[in-house]
């Protein structure tokens, strides 16, 4: 018998369907809930498949996961590529696949520990040359974090002078600046298995839970075929086996505005009754064709084939 175990936070409506579905399939495969106490680097292979949905918030869980694929587990979102990817990388990534992106800067962090002294920056210049900085962005512009999502810490600044307040305020973390697309349509895909996409209709001006709803916008069949095929060069290129990707369509062309979503939200409140099932059915054929190739594949210690488990 092949085993997925899931790590999950808070989420319950996708988590328990996954779980449900796979043990309804005659597949050979079970699902469960991964417990997990203190671990052993000696520890042998017990699941066939993990499917990460928290280890960007629980950092014991990532030590875990990279012990799992090095004894020939499928870890579904790579533990390798997760944890080494950040947003400014994935923005010259796309940009050299040749997709649109906005203009895009990363900011020294305003602050530093006192372990850092002044000599240790001896390598900054000081101080920014914030008019340089907004005639390459734009104004407004979107000051983010290079690293994390949830859209925390993510604020459109209109004016020098409301950029410079909001970076003073940043503290240590690492920013980056983007210019803000002005668009007439926006679409976020749902990844499946990097090549699996359902071009959604979402609406990031509304509250979060009623993103999904109500977004009555007709684009073009052309379009679709665009951002599905730019979605999936991006899934390739990060090593995402479950993924959102966003695109902000200004004057017909589709900018990738946020594509690293390693734990996307795919909760029922949020995805709706309409996308819901889909996901999850589709989640469930991912799963059980990629414990069926664990099972058949043996660990290979080095670090580059653990970089490539998909």
């Amino acid at each position: 018998m092949l085993r997925v175990g899931l790590l999950v936070g808070r989420e319950r409506s996708f988590p328990d369907a996954l779980i449900q579905e796979v043990n309804t399939r005659d597949s050979d495969v079970v699902a469960e809930y991964i417990k997990l106490g203190e671990i052993s680097s000696l520890s042998e292979r017990k699941y066939d498949v993990i499917v990460d949905r928290i280890s960007h918030e629980v950092i014991f869980y990532q030590p875990f996961l990279k012990l799992a694929a090095l004894n020939g587990a499928i870890v579904i979102n790579n533990p390798f590529w997760r944890i080494a990817d950040d947003k400014f990388f994935g923005t010259a990534l796309a940009e050299r696949l040749g997709i649109a992106v906005p203009k895009t800067l990363i900011l020294p962090s305003h602050s530093y520990p006192e372990s850092i002294v002044p000599e240790s920056l001896s390598n900054l210049k000081y101080p920014l040359d914030w008019g340089a900085i907004v005639r390459y962005t734009g104004l407004p512009a979107i000051l983010k974090p290079y690293w994390g999502g949830g859209w925390r810490d993510v604020h459109r600044v209109n004016s020098v002078e409301e950029l410079i307040s909001v970076y003073n305020e940043s503290g240590q973390m690492c920013m980056m600046l983007q210019e803000f697309i002005h668009w007439q349509q926006y679409v976020r895909c749902i990844c499946i298995g990097k090549k699996k996409i359902l071009v959604t209709n979402w609406d990031p001006r509304k509250s979060h839970f009623e993103r999904y709803r109500n977004v009555d916008q007709n684009l073009d069949p052309s379009l679709v075929e665009r951002v599905t095929a730019e979605a999936v060069k991006i899934n390739e290129a990060l090593g995402y086996d479950m993924n959102t990707v966003e695109f902000a369509i200004r004057d017909g062309i589709p900018y990738a505005i946020d594509f690293m979503n390693s734990a996307p939200d795919f909760d029922i409140t949020s995805l709706t009754e309409v996308y819901f099932p889909w996901v999850v059915q589709a989640m469930t054929d991912l799963v059980i064709r990629r414990a069926q190739q664990a099972s058949k594949k043996r660990p290979k210690y080095r670090w580059d084939a653990l970089m490539d488990l998909g």
